[in-house]
């Protein structure tokens, strides 16, 4: 595997510095900052990200992400535009050397937590996702779940830009089915994935997180079977999947060994990260290693090994702890720690081979 980590770019207080300190680290997953859904990402843009990188030794490895704009998702008139500006994008990141996008295809909400800062018996901090908190919300209040004016919860996730257009939004996506929402999947695909071809740029998408329908909003990268569906929709190498366990993995009923295997060489990507299932579509975001969560990451590890798996993998969402100020979920103790953990899972694999 191909060690990577995630980074913010210039205004990250992770630095590049710190990030070449981890031992046998190949390179960063990045973005530029500041793009909205449906922007053309110019050559000398990415060119500028991609010189930051290479002058600390390091590879821009992919992107997380170019945001698929909302008229993509829902079907609009004006989503042939925008398909086209994202072809535009495709060929300057292939013109750029970087090969893989990892992207969703969600509407209106991407990934949601309840709560950004669940303290553990450790003192350590995490993240925590609670149903009963959603249910408890009256769909009719949306604009001030997302504004965090209601009941003092605020959902996590949401830039200033987007919030303005949310009334806009829901009537975007208003009565759209889970049905619809892969046709015009599908649709995107059949467009992009030619120039993904002959760019060299491989989209993989990110499952569900949580893996289950919110808001009454439907979603369709939940499970094995959603997965599968849409890897054989557009029959490709360049179409495939980003692996995150901690995603899929807070559905018991998701078995990530057979997922991995059911998906074999149209995984592009790996985020690797552990959950602790303490309820019903109840769970936090543990340390990496097996016993502090709900998931085998050996047997994780192994079935990637078993595959032949050989593209970039980073560690995923960790803890905040020793007292540092971090971005939930992205700070850089616990993800150094939860990487070197399963660099070495992955040696004792491969050795015992």
């Amino acid at each position: 595997m191909k060690w990577t980590f995630r980074w913010y770019g210039k205004e990250d207080p992770i630095t590049l510095d710190h990030i070449r300190q981890i031992p046998d680290m190949h390179g960063v997953v990045g973005t530029l900052v500041g793009k909205l859904p449906g922007d053309v990402w110019n050559y000398d843009e990415i060119k500028e990200l991609k010189d930051l990188v290479e002058e600390k030794g390091l590879k821009l490895a992919g992107i997380e992400s170019v945001a698929i704009h909302d008229s993509i998702k829902a079907g609009t008139s004006e989503r042939d535009k925008y398909i086209e500006n994202y072809k535009t994008t495709i060929r300057n990141l292939g013109k750029n050397d970087i090969g893989v996008i990892c992207y969703s295809f969600k509407p209106i909400f991407g990934w949601a937590k309840t709560n950004l800062s669940y303290e553990l018996d450790d003192g350590s901090v995490t993240l925590e996702y609670d149903q009963k908190i959603i249910d408890g919300i009256d769909p009719d209040d949306m604009f001030n779940l997302v504004s965090g004016q209601t009941k003092g919860f605020k959902l996590s996730g949401w830039e200033p830009e987007r919030l303005k257009k949310f009334k806009k939004l829901e009537e975007m996506y208003s009565g759209i089915t889970r049905e619809k929402l892969f046709e015009n999947l599908v649709y995107f695909l059949e467009k992009i994935i030619p120039v993904c071809e002959e760019s060299g740029v491989k989209m993989a998408i990110h499952p569900d997180d949580p893996p289950y329908e919110m808001f009454d909003y439907p979603r369709i990268t939940k499970n094995k079977e959603d997965l599968l569906r849409i890897i054989k929709a557009v029959d490709s190498p360049y179409n495939g999947v980003t692996l995150c366990t901690g995603s899929l993995g807070a559905n018991p009923d998701n078995d990530l060994v057979d997922i991995i295997h059911s998906l074999k060489y149209r995984i592009n990507f790996a985020h690797l990260r552990n959950v602790d299932i303490i309820g019903e579509k109840h769970f936090i975001e543990s340390a990496h290693k097996s016993n502090q969560g709900s998931l085998d990451m050996y047997a994780i590890v192994k079935a990637l090994n078993d595959i032949g798996f050989d593209g970039i993998a980073r560690p995923d969402h960790g803890r905040t702890i020793w007292g540092e100020i971090a971005r939930p979920g992205y700070g850089l103790y616990d993800r150094a720690l939860g990487l070197s953990y399963l660099q070495g899972l992955d040696e004792a694999i491969k050795k015992s081979k």
